[in-house]
């Protein structure tokens, strides 16, 4: 993918970003849990930009919805809300041409956010 920044169309810009993420929550949703019982669920709501990759099930009696990872596109950039992975989804938003600065790390207070080398907002 191209990487796209300042004078480029703001909504082909978000179209863009809406295929970066997709592209990127399919690729952590094929990883399995080992538990036949628990299913990944994609969420794209892209009316109001909100993603999530979801795990639903049961794990014996216990029932299991967990929100594995949650971004949103707020002012044509890349909020994480929530990455509950041991990856590294900024790493991998900036690998497939997301720029930095559009890359804003929504899990960590704002106080803190000048400090990640990311976006701030």
């Amino acid at each position: 993918m191209r990487s796209l920044s300042g004078g480029d169309c703001r909504m082909e810009r978000v179209e863009q970003y809406r295929q970066s993420i997709r592209q990127i929550l399919m690729s952590h949703a094929t990883f399995e849990s080992g538990n036949s019982d628990i299913e990944s669920q994609l969420v794209f709501d892209t009316e109001h930009d909100h993603y999530q990759l979801l795990k639903v099930g049961w794990e014996g009696l216990k029932r299991v919805y967990n929100c594995i990872i949650h971004l949103d596109i707020k002012d044509g950039k890349i909020w994480i809300q929530r990455n509950m992975t041991d990856v590294d989804i900024a790493r991998e938003l900036v690998e497939i041409g997301v720029p930095k600065e559009h890359i804003i790390l929504g899990l960590h207070p704002p106080y803190k956010r000048p400090y990640t080398g990311y976006g701030v907002a």
